[in-house]
């Protein structure tokens, strides 16, 4: 008998039949999972028995205070009796204002002063890259060009697309269509981060895994030092790369590329869209560069300080609540960028219909609060130690597994990835997570664990025991075959 009634069997057809789902296709698309509810690290699909199963997405990395949080209902609640949306042009209020405070404050770097509300990642990264053009430009320079690395990604917009990973099929597609940017090969790939720590309690076991390889930056260098009068900025995902892989890397390229920008006089764009509010085990990636300086004993006067002339925010900013983005700059770029005798007559024109939504804006200033209460910090910890202990060493212990079906486990913050040594069949890794009370979203050769960081231990470990048990059917399938 169907796991769904022939209510829920209608709706599902009609969804195959009509609706385009991220990253798939109408004409043979993966199964769907319809869902009843949300709450806490869980949904209840909508199926006959109403089946419970732990999310271990967040959502695609935004639910970071777990589904149907109390506090960001109330806020929302509140908000949306006294008006849900009023447009920003020639208008404010208060919710924006506390949020940008706030923002601010979470951030805590002096250098960064203002601040352009925005709908969703992909288009914060679109406002980054026009205000890095229009700095520029205003300064009587016609720089377009940006330099980023090779396995990254920063949205399917037009922009965006163009700093993503030129091998990725999306871009080679739209390639025609797209600004012509300045690649260079990605960093070597970390089992963790220095900072880490699971590094700091086993030295001996990342001793190579995790260590600097100073060749790394070689390209990079070249790059700028060759095109440092066309480049207008650099972009990075710091050091973890999303969607381009879940790649780790060493805190010490990032560190060469903002003494690169310094430079050159280069501005320095950092995608933390994915990385913020937390998720590496910093409140955001770039700040492991201060902590990475100190615990390799470099005297304060001779240490760089890292931080983004444009950062760019998203996903976790709401909780997932409401889609919504930021971007925030220094008080040199704005002024670059609003010169009132300049070529642009000092405006930056972009401004999104929801600009600053007051719903939006007010369910993220509750989600900043929480973060400001400094839990997630130990929610964070906890979570990397049991993923280290429950991922990172039973796989790696297990010779088998090691030999004919992982490549290898990496994990930091809340971030757990196994990478196989062959393409994942999706449909068929989540079918079997979910008949193990799990939802898990793979792609290409990687299994990935970005849970809530509400996530209780119980629940974390049904997630781990679930991977764990799929990969040793992996093993069965490939020795029966």
């Amino acid at each position: 008998m169907s796991p769904y009634s022939p209510q829920v069997q209608e709706l599902l057809e009609w969804d195959k039949e009509h609706l385009w789902h991220p990253f798939s296709t109408l004409s043979n698309p993966f199964p769907v999972y319809p869902v009843r509810s949300a709450e806490g690290c869980q949904i209840t699909l909508d199926t006959r028995d109403h089946q419970k199963v732990v999310e271990a997405m967040s959502s695609w990395w935004c639910v970071i205070h777990g589904y149907d949080n109390q506090e960001l209902k109330d806020a929302m609640k509140q908000q949306i009796d006294q008006m849900s949306h009023v447009m920003f042009g020639g208008l404010t209020h208060k919710p924006a204002v506390e949020l940008g405070k706030k923002l601010l404050r979470v951030i805590d770097h002096p250098r960064l002063h203002s601040i352009f509300f925005a709908d969703t990642g992909s288009v914060a990264v679109e406002v980054a890259m026009k205000l890095a053009i229009q700095y520029n430009y205003c300064k009587g320079s016609k720089k377009s060009k940006f330099l980023t690395i090779r396995n990254g990604y920063h949205g399917d917009t037009f922009g965006a697309m163009s700093v993503g990973d030129p091998s990725n099929p999306m871009r080679t597609f739209f390639k025609e269509h797209l600004p012509q940017n300045i690649f260079v090969k990605a960093p070597t790939l970390l089992h963790t981060l220095p900072t880490s720590n699971i590094c700091l309690e086993n030295p001996e076991l990342f001793k190579e895994s995790a260590k600097w390889h100073p060749q790394d930056f070689a390209e990079f260098q070249k790059a700028i030092d060759e095109h440092h009068d066309s480049i207008c900025a650099v972009i990075l995902e710091p050091l973890l790369q999303g969607a381009g892989g879940v790649r780790l890397y060493h805190p010490q390229f990032l560190i060469e590329a903002r003494k690169a920008c310094n430079k050159y006089g280069i501005p320095f764009i950092m995608d933390e869209v994915a990385t913020g509010f937390g998720r590496t085990g910093e409140i955001f990636a770039f700040k492991h560069c201060r902590e990475y300086q100190r615990l390799s004993n470099v005297p304060p006067e001779d240490q760089v300080d890292v931080f983004p002339d444009i950062l760019c925010v998203g996903k976790g900013l709401t909780g997932g609540s409401l889609s919504f983005s930021a971007v925030v700059t220094t008080a040199e770029i704005a002024a670059g960028v609003s010169m009132s005798d300049g070529p642009t007559r000092g405006y930056f024109m972009h401004g999104p219909t929801f600009m600053a939504n007051p719903l939006a804006c007010s369910v993220a200033s509750k989600s900043l609060d929480i973060l400001l209460r400094g839990e997630w910090k130990i929610q964070v910890m906890a979570i990397e130690k049991q993923l280290f202990q429950e991922l990172y060493l039973d796989i790696t212990r297990d010779e088998r597994l090691m030999k004919s079906v992982v490549d290898h486990v990496r994990v930091a913050g809340a971030v757990g990835v196994v990478q196989l040594q062959d393409p994942i069949n999706v449909p068929w890794f989540q079918e079997q997570c979910i008949l193990r009370n799990v939802y898990l979203r793979p792609f290409k050769n990687i299994c990935y664990v970005i849970p809530p960081f509400t996530i209780s231990r119980e629940e974390l470990k049904v997630v781990t025991k679930a991977i764990k048990e799929v990969l040793n059917v992996c093993l069965e399938k490939k020795y029966q075959a």
